[in-house]
């Protein structure tokens, strides 16, 4: 065992929380020890806005394995500090609090825990609140990591100090005076956090006369890497992850006029910001979003499974992970709890932007309550460019209503329409007020999601709406499992319809004025609806 590592035994049998620099983005930055501790950890857990990629969880993705829980810690406020009366400092402890809380759960069940830091946890990093809230409860280890002062530097070409030269550190977010008051006389530094400050600590260079003298490097280490001089800089375009470097001044003590032949060693011009850094841009990435059908191989399309076959990562929820199989040995399989599309979406995109071939899967039809929205709704809150250059197709599945209307004839043969009837995004006055809408209009009805553990009683409310506007007789099937080896299927009445037969696992097909039955011999009879509507 190497010497820095911790053991439950240490302070109880609890798991363990470890900080982990993961270095400025570039994958090949993460130090033989993060990565150690990265991969032997049960949950990963990093910061992220709302709705944007964590470039902490892109730089490690390559590294993680299938199993690893990732646990997403949303910052509920970014960029600029609302105005008062915001309580921010207040919205940010309790955020802080929450997520100590929740990282809590994890260490109590012995689960260790990485938190993913950009650069390094203790440099500026929001490791260190979780650090302040935790590492007196639970066993901690924290890995230093390369910060993004040093590759801006490494990506500039210019070192930061000579000799005995005093090198800072400062904030674009503090007010511009101060600004101006720390850099005089300044030998050498580094000004982070500059997004929307630009042009602020701009004019505090220009006042000083150091703009000749700075450099602006942008995403350093990563493949949108930019370097340059800062009037080539538009303020508006300038991201949260740049810095400005002013390097020390250059010492030539013992150092001949043209030591190895070529150029004097005068400071050479910085790069212009269209010049690369060097590295080859980023792969264009593959993003398919698809429907597996009901679960019966042979109705899913042959262009899913083709795409199946080509994807480096398939990320979808657990068991419908299994309908996609089997999958070679190189391909990354990532399953998910069924309530966490947002953070599955996000992962995939990221995924994709990294130049990955990634697959996200949904039973049924990707497109009616499946993932496809989910991946849109995330795609619609970047602003990150790069996002854009990501190739999104969506392949459609036999959704659960085609696969159940299928077994029992053609109940769906006029107008119809498809309702969730979970609560989860959207109140129950609204699907209430849709049910009533739609039984006035003597729809053919489809219900998704009819009924769990958590809304036993939601389903009986359904039929009393139903009930007020059919005919007691109205046809109604139940499906389960349709497609997939244990399916059942039940031809009954509105009148007779049971709430308590009807789970997650079912699709309830509720018939028009016009829907009829066939009877069949020792069986359940056929169910259709007529194309034409007598008015």
């Amino acid at each position: 065992m190497h010497s820095d590592a911790i053991t439950p035994k240490q302070m109880g049998t609890t798991g363990r929380l470890y900080g982990l620099g993961v270095g400025p983005g570039d994958p090949e930055l993460i130090t033989v020890k993060a990565l150690r501790y990265l991969q032997a950890a049960q949950v990963v857990t990093y910061y992220a806005a709302p709705n944007r990629p964590s470039n902490a969880l892109t730089t490690v993705l390559p590294y993680l394995r299938s199993e690893q829980i990732r646990l997403p810690l949303i910052y509920p406020v970014t960029g600029p500090k609302p105005e008062p009366p915001y309580d921010y400092e207040g919205e940010m402890r309790a955020f802080y609090d929450r997520s100590a809380a929740r990282l809590a759960e994890y260490l109590k069940a012995g689960q260790d825990v990485a938190v993913l830091c950009e650069g390094d946890p203790f440099f500026y990093g929001s490791f260190m609140y979780l650090h302040d809230r935790l590492a007196g409860h639970y066993p901690t280890l924290v890995i230093p990591g390369i910060c993004s002062i040093l590759a801006g530097a490494a990506a500039a070409g210019t070192p930061l100090v000579y000799r005995d030269q005093q090198f800072q550190v400062i904030s674009a977010t503090l007010p511009e005076e101060i600004l101006f008051e720390r850099l005089q006389g300044v030998e050498a530094a580094a000004i982070i956090k500059l997004g929307s400050h630009f042009a602020k600590v701009k004019r505090v260079l220009d006042r000083l006369k150091l703009t000749a003298r700075a450099r602006y490097v942008e995403r350093a280490s990563m493949a949108e890497e930019r370097i340059g001089r800062l009037d080539e800089v538009r303020p508006e375009e300038v991201p949260y992850f740049s810095l400005i470097l002013i390097p020390g001044e250059r010492w030539n003590g013992g150092v001949s006029p043209d030591p190895i032949g070529g150029c004097p060693p005068e400071t050479k011009a910085p790069q212009t910001l269209p010049a690369a850094s060097g590295r080859e841009p980023a792969p264009r990435g593959r993003l398919t979003v698809l429907g597996l059908g009901p679960g019966m191989p042979e109705l899913m399309a042959p262009a899913v499974r083709q795409e199946l076959e080509q994807a480096q990562d398939i990320i979808g929820y657990g068991p419908y992970l299994e309908l996609a199989g089997p999958f070679h040995p190189e391909q990354r399989v990532l399953g998910s709890d069924n309530r966490e599309e947002l953070a599955r979406a996000r992962l995939a995109l990221e995924l994709a932007v990294a130049g990955r071939q990634v697959a996200v899967v949904s039973s049924g039809d990707a497109g009616v309550f499946g993932m496809a929205a989910a991946v849109f709704e995330v795609l619609e809150g970047v602003t990150d460019p790069a996002w854009q250059q990501v190739e999104i197709l969506v392949l459609p599945g036999v959704s659960a209503a085609q696969a159940v209307a299928a077994r029992a004839g053609a109940p769906l043969g006029h107008d119809f329409c498809v309702l969730s009837l979970s609560a989860n995004l959207k109140p129950w006055s609204v699907i209430a007020r849709r049910l009533e809408y739609a039984a006035l209009a003597d729809l053919a009805i489809a219900l998704y999601n009819p009924r769990s553990k958590a809304r036993p009683h939601q389903f009986a409310e359904a039929l009393e709406i139903l009930r007020a506007h059919r005919a007691p007789e109205t046809p109604v099937v139940i499906g389960r499992d349709v497609g997939r080896q244990d399916e059942s299927l039940q031809v009954t009445t509105l009148a007779a319809l049971d709430p308590e037969v009807i789970d997650m696992r079912t699709l309830v097909i509720i018939g028009s004025s016009h829907t009829r039955l066939i009877a069949r011999p020792n069986t359940t009879p056929w169910v259709y609806t007529p194309r034409w509507y007598k008015a």
